[in-house]
């Protein structure tokens, strides 16, 4: 009788373990890796720690082209186009006691034309009772003072009176003489610009010439400068 043959059955050969020397190598990998990486983030620390310090102690440098600054233009207040050696120009007005004055008045005489810009103000009473100190003074070099502003001959009337001015004050209001000797114009204060009379004397012999134009005015002691330029 025929013996079966039995099917043989195709064992599963088991897995073979990794050698020691392939562990070691695979764990050595894995370090080494753990490591180069530890070692980058420390130094890209460091780096960012030391960009932050340069950052922070390096001097901004300046700018080598600066940006330009706008030039500010320095304000010249107007100033008279009148000088030494010209004809004054004729003036003719009403005084403070509502008299007339003009230039023909004090043929033979040397005169004193002060614009001023307004009664009863600090510099403008300074100048006014300096003329009036030194009035015999300026009268002993045949000398006669007349002060012009805008003000009415009621305003000059109270200044006159308050400081006890002996000379004589125009009321231009319509501002004819003072356009006429060019005291009109531009003028700064407290830096404001604005449109007035320009402080200035004129000083006109006794032939209706025009000897000296004061602009530079020194309202405290007006008189004096006056009998200085004269030299005496």
């Amino acid at each position: 009788m025929a013996t079966k043959s039995k099917k043989k059955t195709a064992k599963k050969k088991p897995a073979k373990k990794a050698s020691n020397k392939s562990v070691k190598k695979a764990v050595k990998k894995q370090k080494n890796k753990a490591v180069k990486k530890s070692t980058i983030k420390s130094a890209k620390k460091a780096n960012a720690k030391k960009t932050a310090v340069v950052k922070k102690s390096a001097p901004k440098k300046k700018s080598s082209s600066p940006k330009a600054k706008t030039p500010v233009e320095k304000f010249t207040p107007h100033s008279t186009s009148l000088t030494p050696g010209m004809q004054a120009p004729f003036f003719s007005g009403i005084n403070q006691h509502g008299n007339e004055v003009k230039l023909s008045d004090f043929t033979g005489k040397k005169v004193i034309l002060y614009f001023y810009p307004k009664d009863d103000t600090p510099g403008c009473t300074a100048e006014a009772c300096s003329l009036r100190d030194g009035l015999a003074d300026l009268a002993s070099l045949n000398m006669e003072v007349v002060g012009v502003s805008a003000d009415s001959s009621e305003s000059h009337k109270k200044f006159a009176e308050k400081y006890n001015l002996p000379f004589h004050l125009i009321a231009d209001s319509d501002k004819n003489i003072i356009k006429a000797y060019d005291v009109w114009g531009k003028k700064q204060f407290m830096g404001k610009t604005f449109d007035g009379i320009i402080r200035t004397t004129f000083i006109i012999d006794e032939n209706g010439t025009i000897i000296h134009v004061i602009k530079d005015v020194n309202t405290k002691d007006h008189a004096t400068q006056i009998k200085e330029l004269m030299g005496a």
